[in-house]
């Protein structure tokens, strides 16, 4: 055994349902303080705004989508950036600091060495995209929506949910 899974063997994750119970906490203050719920996809939205402000202004100003946010000409000045941040540098920390911190590639069993990259790249810009047409990502739209009991937030968690577990099948019958 490696010394990395020697050391997460050893110590043990939050209490799943304690885990849960403070997300639901840390919601529940971030719309008592700043008025809206959690969120990320918002910020890719705005980091593809600011690089297309400074890679091709005409045609990011121009569009319907992304010229509002360049208007001012910051469009990374917004609270979901300083969120996104906060949230990567907090989990940093907390794996750092909890000894979690190593590079492994996770999913060997069923596609493992060089095609797990890019089928979570793949993953990743397919659930991205999701995420834009549904207007939010599983934290914005999911936890948020479903925190404020938004048919559109129980929609998406179950759609969610549902395409997960289809294509986890398929791709285990796959093999």
């Amino acid at each position: 055994m490696s010394n990395a899974k020697k050391i997460l063997s050893q110590q043990q994750y939050l209490n799943p349902l304690l885990a849960g119970l403070l997300l639901g906490l840390v919601l529940l203050a971030t719309f008592i303080i700043t008025g809206h719920g959690l969120g990320a996809t918002g910020f890719t939205t705005r980091l593809t705004a600011w690089i297309g402000m400074h890679a091709v202004p005409a045609a990011t100003s121009a569009n319907d989508y992304l010229g509002g946010m360049v208007e001012d000409g910051k469009p990374l000045s917004a609270w979901i950036t300083w969120q996104v941040v906060g949230v990567a540098i907090g989990a940093l920390l907390s794996a750092f600091l909890a000894k979690r911190i190593h590079i492994q590639l996770d999913g060997k069993k069923y596609l493992g060495g060089t095609k797990r990259p890019v089928t979570a790249l793949l993953g990743g810009l397919l659930a991205g995209f999701g995420a834009r047409v549904a207007a939010g990502c599983t934290s914005g739209l999911g936890l948020s929506g479903a925190a404020v009991l938004s048919l559109a937030g129980f929609t998406f968690l179950a759609t969610f949910f549902a395409v997960g577990l289809l294509v986890s099948r398929l791709m285990k019958e796959e093999k």
